[in-house]
């Protein structure tokens, strides 16, 4: 059930009478009613993976309640590899599979019985994530664990985020499950307006430059401009994607009363790299940040460590969006501009200015090594990323240059 398709429309319409007319007044009927609409969303895609949501769910709620306890490292410690454990079985196992399978066929052993086909979850990354954050939370006791398994089955299944983010905090989250929600008529608008913001964007915007991506990308690439057009137009498409559908998720939670955080500020408009990680899928990169960068040592370490931790973060966080190699090189790679970034600001002096135009070409080039990068977001293999990397630096002179000798860049 997709946020623009009529469906949903009649399914929020539904769930909105109930929720808001019928059952206005008592919370827990609410959040009965939240939880049977959020396994009947998550059903929708699939009813066989319902019970991994319930599994993550129950064992997430109990660890917490027992995290604090004599045994409470251990505990939360078994949760967690439980819980990456699911993940990487049914989103990485295909993967891992198939590498290892190449990898030995190399020396000449088959491996072909070792190949296998797992299915993947909708939106297991997402609520994996946010449950892991709930169960160190917990644990470093910057929350109280939850003593209500409604709330709680709400909280990790609430389906206006459910498969597209953002990933909520516990802190953030929870207590607005557990209060009261009463109606009002603004906030109400306002979020109505995000959806309909949303779904144009999406409809009308994304599918529409996702269609002109695709042509490009199937043409062949025949020449320098429909290469470098390729990167740019699927650099517009995916913001427009991502954000649609952070915004349809927004605006739904507040028709519910329910504030969710904003995961895309304008991030194409950021100065340089680390800003647009500020501004670029918050709830993700903050997740990174909070639960994988910092406990590695963040900053409070040798220069090359820092560096280690950064690039570790950035390939985990590429490896995260999907179970592809492309995926990985393009996690890379924002390491490799956040570390370059960080060793340029350190030898630089440092300057105030205010002048447009430096703001404009701080922006211009920051767009460009995003758009760079995505290149390997889109693009099923490295043939394809090689043919727009030839037509790109070996062919674009013989259009818009005098005949230069270029062999030494072919071979």
């Amino acid at each position: 059930m997709q946020f623009t398709e009529i469906a949903f429309a009649v399914f929020l319409t539904v769930v909105f009478v109930l929720y808001r007319l019928v059952l206005r007044r008592w919370v827990r009927a609410q959040n009965m009613l939240l939880l049977a609409a959020s396994y009947l969303f998550y059903g929708w895609w699939d009813w066989r993976f319902l019970g991994l949501i319930m599994l993550t769910t129950a064992t997430t709620f109990v660890s917490a309640r027992l995290a604090n306890g004599r045994c409470g490292r251990l505990v939360t410690a078994s949760n967690i590899v439980l819980n990456l454990g699911i993940l990487v079985v049914f989103k990485y196992l295909n993967f891992f599979s198939c590498n290892l399978q190449r990898l030995f066929n190399l020396v000449g052993w088959n491996l072909d019985w070792f190949t296998v086909d797992v299915l993947l979850p909708v939106g297991i990354s997402f609520y994996t994530f946010q449950a892991i954050a709930y169960s160190v939370d917990v644990y470093k006791r910057r929350v109280k664990a939850c003593a209500d398994p409604l709330a709680f089955a709400t909280f990790i299944a609430y389906f206006p985020q459910l498969v597209a983010g953002p990933i909520e905090r516990a802190s953030q989250l929870l207590p607005q499950i557990e209060a009261p929600r009463r109606w009002d008529a603004a906030y109400a608008t306002s979020g109505l307006r995000m959806i309909l913001f949303g779904v144009m964007k999406k409809v009308c915007i994304a599918d529409m430059l996702a269609i002109y991506a695709d042509r490009l990308y199937d043409g062949n690439l025949l020449n320098p401009v429909m290469a470098l057009a390729a990167g740019v137009v699927f650099t517009l498409e995916i913001y427009c994607d991502f954000s649609a559908y952070s915004e349809i998720a927004r605006g739904v939670s507040r028709l519910l009363g329910i504030e969710l955080m904003a995961n895309f500020r304008f991030p194409y408009f950021s100065r340089n790299i680390i800003e647009f990680w500020r501004r670029w899928h918050i709830s993700l990169s903050s997740w990174l940040k909070d639960y994988l960068y910092i406990p590695l040592g963040g900053n409070r370490c040798s220069k090359p460590r820092k560096h280690f931790n950064l690039m570790s973060t950035m390939l985990i966080g590429g490896l995260w969006h999907g179970a592809s190699w492309m995926y990985v090189i393009w996690g890379g790679l924002q390491g490799l501009f956040l570390v370059g970034h960080k060793e340029l600001k350190s030898r630089l002096p440092r300057r105030q200015t205010t002048r447009w135009w430096v703001t404009a070409a701080n922006v211009f080039i920051t767009f460009n090594l995003i758009a760079i990068s995505f290149v390997f977001f889109r693009a099923s293999s490295m043939e394809t990323v090689g043919e727009m990397a030839t037509q790109v630096f070996t062919n674009f002179h013989a259009d818009v240059a005098p005949p230069v000798s270029y062999t030494h860049l072919r071979a």
